[in-house]
């Protein structure tokens, strides 16, 4: 996402973040698969350290992105109720009610890739569309 509104010229409009929903990763960096995909894309990344989700940021973010059912659920559990419709599944936006491909199963790191690049692109159509 962060690349998107880069290549549109429109970064300085968005504070774009990334949080887990549990503790397996936490202090991570990106998967080395996940890097391997990005670069053969050229999709500039940097380092990072996962972090998880705090239960006080929902009034943070005008947007909370989803990529699968399971964290939607942990998001409502961290949130409550999503009064305010901030709370969204990723394929969402590219008119797919499903999760993102999960690479950790199907160690299909391309199919995953290209989910979350439609999502992102969807993401992206739709806060523009907003805007006018």
């Amino acid at each position: 996402m962060k690349y998107l509104v880069k290549q549109a010229g429109i970064s300085e409009q968005f504070t774009i973040s990334s949080a887990a929903t549990t503790t397996e990763e936490l202090g991570n960096d990106i998967y080395p698969n996940a890097k391997a995909e990005l670069k053969q894309r050229g999709i500039p990344f940097e380092k990072r350290r996962a972090r998880q989700i705090r239960s006080d940021e929902y009034n943070d973010w005008d947007l909370i992105i989803a990529m699968d059912k399971e964290n939607l659920a942990d998001i409502e559990y961290f949130f409550g109720p999503d009064l305010e419709h901030k709370v969204r599944l990723l394929m969402s936006f590219a008119g797919e009610e499903k999760s993102v491909s999960d690479p950790w199963y199907t160690r299909n790191f391309t199919k995953a890739y290209d989910d979350i690049y439609r999502g992102c692109e969807g993401l992206l159509r739709s806060l523009l569309d907003e805007r006018e």
